[in-house]
């Protein structure tokens, strides 16, 4: 029996084997997954955001639990961040969620971000649907942690969980641009610490600003460690899902979600088209230096390499 037929069949390490196909960027792995591509769509994807430390590993766990008991099969995808330098990652991740591990309604995959901006890895939209064949009701995504640069995690699921937490600086500590608007559901975790009612209320100051919304993404206290407050949060979560199906928001937000994919992926094969050869790969160095000495500008080079591009694919 070949890979798409057992991962068809619920075979976990099918999944498995074919995520790592699809990291890999394996030709095969590709093909099986757009042959099967017609099987997804029946999951409903979970992000989980927020800074460093904010407690992401250990309320996903306590939600993926809080599902288990209604009988939900679950899959979580934790992304971890990579060495800049090696490319390896630390995969701390499933450390903390190590009880789940044992549990067959769950399946668990760390995947290094792999210098990836935005927070996620750059196969976690292959892993999500590879994983939706596979067959579970529910997949989280938790992101790296970075901070600001976390908002392509809004173009891979259907709500989005903000996880914030007292005590980390800022007043608010992600109210930069495009961060605090992602987020369609708030959780202060760590809320028997100082500072998380403020927290709380500056949270919902700044959602007053924006009124024109069909939705207002509630705001849930939550001390994840001690399970308190999940049953609430995770309320709100199926009040959000429940938000979408009614309105016809999620058909709009999964039609947003496929043009996004499909555009990062015209770009990321035309960026290879132009760059993955030999002869533009020392070009490139040469325009560098030429950049650098001022004998050239970045304008120039880039439009003298599409020029070479569209010559090359006959592109008028």
């Amino acid at each position: 029996m070949d890979i798409a037929e057992r991962l068809l069949k619920h075979d976990k390490r099918a999944a498995a084997r074919l995520i790592s196909m699809v990291e890999n960027k394996d030709p095969e792995g590709l093909k099986i997954l757009q042959n099967l591509y017609s099987h997804s769509g029946k999951a409903y994807v979970v992000g989980i955001t927020g800074p460093p430390g904010a407690g992401k590993s250990t309320l996903t766990d306590k939600l993926a639990k809080a599902l288990r008991k209604e009988g939900k099969e679950i899959a979580i995808i934790a992304v971890d961040p990579t060495s800049p330098f090696t490319g390896g990652a630390i995969l701390g991740d499933r450390v903390r969620m190590n009880d789940l591990s044992t549990d067959k309604g769950v399946f668990i995959r760390s995947m290094g971000a792999r210098g990836h901006l935005g927070g996620i890895s750059e196969a976690t939209s292959a892993a999500v649907k590879i994983l939706d064949i596979y067959g579970v009701d529910y997949i989280f995504i938790e992101t790296v942690g970075v901070g600001q640069s976390e908002i392509d995690i809004v173009k891979n699921c259907d709500t989005t969980l903000m996880v914030m937490v007292p005590g980390l600086g800022d007043d608010i500590q992600a109210i930069k641009a495009g961060v605090m608007e992602i987020g369609d559901v708030f959780a202060v975790n760590k809320a028997d610490r100082d500072g998380a009612s403020r927290t709380a209320r500056e949270i919902e100051m700044m959602l007053d600003f924006n009124k024109n919304v069909a939705w207002r993404p509630p705001v849930k206290m939550v001390v994840a460690v001690e399970n308190q407050g999940v049953d609430q949060l995770l309320e709100s979560i199926m009040a959000h899902k429940d938000h979408l199906m009614s309105t016809g928001g999620f058909e709009l937000k999964r039609q947003l979600n496929a043009k996004s994919e499909v555009v990062e992926m015209i770009k990321e094969r035309i960026e290879h088209a132009i760059l993955d050869n030999s002869h533009n790969e020392v070009a490139l160095e040469q325009y560098a230096k030429q950049i650098v000495s001022r004998e050239l500008d970045p304008f120039t080079v880039v439009e003298n390499l599409f020029d070479n591009y569209k010559s090359a694919v006959s592109i008028k």
